[in-house]
C-alpha cells in the first residue's frame, strides 16, 4: 500500500561502530559528518535533476535531514503535501513508477566510502 512507503531514503555513516565512535578523536568524527553531508548533498542534487516535474514542486521540496549529530541525512520530500511522491517513486496501479529518489542514492552508494575515507584522511594531516 503506498500509504506505508517513504518517499526518502537515510544516508548513515559508519552504523556498525557506533558504540566505538565516542572513542574516535573530534577530527574524526567531524570528517565523518562531512562526508555523510557530501554523500546526502549529492542525492539531493542528482534527485533534482531527475525528478520528472510538471509542477517543479517535488525538484525544489527534495530536502535532507540530519540526525545523531550529522552521521545520519535522510534525503527525500518530507511535507505532507509532497505525498505523491510516493506515487512517482513506486508507481500506482496505473502509472508505471518514475523513480529517482532511489536510482540517485544507488548511483552515490559506489562513491561513499570513497568519500567517508578521502573526508577521513583529510582530517589526519
Amino acid at each position: 500500500m503506498a500509504g506505508s512507503r517513504r518517499a526518502h531514503v537515510t544516508i548513515t555513516g559508519l552504523a556498525r561502530l557506533r558504540g566505538r565512535l565516542e572513542d574516535l578523536p573530534d577530527e574524526i568524527k567531524a570528517a565523518l559528518v562531512d562526508g555523510v553531508k557530501a554523500s546526502a548533498e549529492a542525492v539531493r542534487d542528482d534527485v533534482e535533476r531527475t525528478v520528472p516535474a510538471d509542477t517543479g514542486n517535488l525538484r525544489e521540496s527534495v530536502g535532507i535531514r540530519y540526525r545523531e549529530g550529522g552521521l545520519v541525512a535522510e534525503v527525500g520530500w518530507f511535507d505532507p503535501k509532497d505525498f505523491y511522491a510516493v506515487f512517482l517513486e513506486y508507481g500506482t496501479r496505473s502509472q508505471p513508477a518514475q523513480p529517482s529518489l532511489h536510482p540517485a542514492l544507488e548511483r552515490e552508494r559506489g562513491r561513499y566510502a570513497a568519500r567517508l575515507s578521502a573526508e577521513v584522511r583529510k582530517a589526519l594531516r
